[in-house]
């Protein structure tokens, strides 16, 4: 069973973004390597960020064994984060 991945679509303009950049980084020190963290600059990969129906940034996407388990819009804390996640860690 794979580990789950964290997309985080962002945008370097983008200041909600800069607010989830420091929660990713804090849940990425409490979770390590049970959880794959991706940063994706939807400006640099506009097709990724259409695939996955990007129309906000930034954007938490979810994904577990190729499924998406959840996508959330806007900036979200760290402790929502985890509860959503640590179910998924094998």
């Amino acid at each position: 069973m794979s580990k789950p991945i964290l997309f985080d679509f962002f945008a370097t303009w983008c200041g909600p973004c800069r607010l989830q950049t420091p929660i990713i980084e804090e849940l990425e020190k409490k979770m390590g390597t049970q959880v794959e963290i991706k940063t994706i600059d939807v400006d640099q990969h506009m097709e990724l960020a259409e695939k996955y129906g990007i129309r906000v940034v930034p954007t938490l996407v979810i994904e577990k064994d190729g499924k998406i388990i959840q996508s959330m819009e806007g900036v979200t804390d760290a402790a929502t984060l985890e509860k959503l996640l640590r179910p998924l860690v094998g």
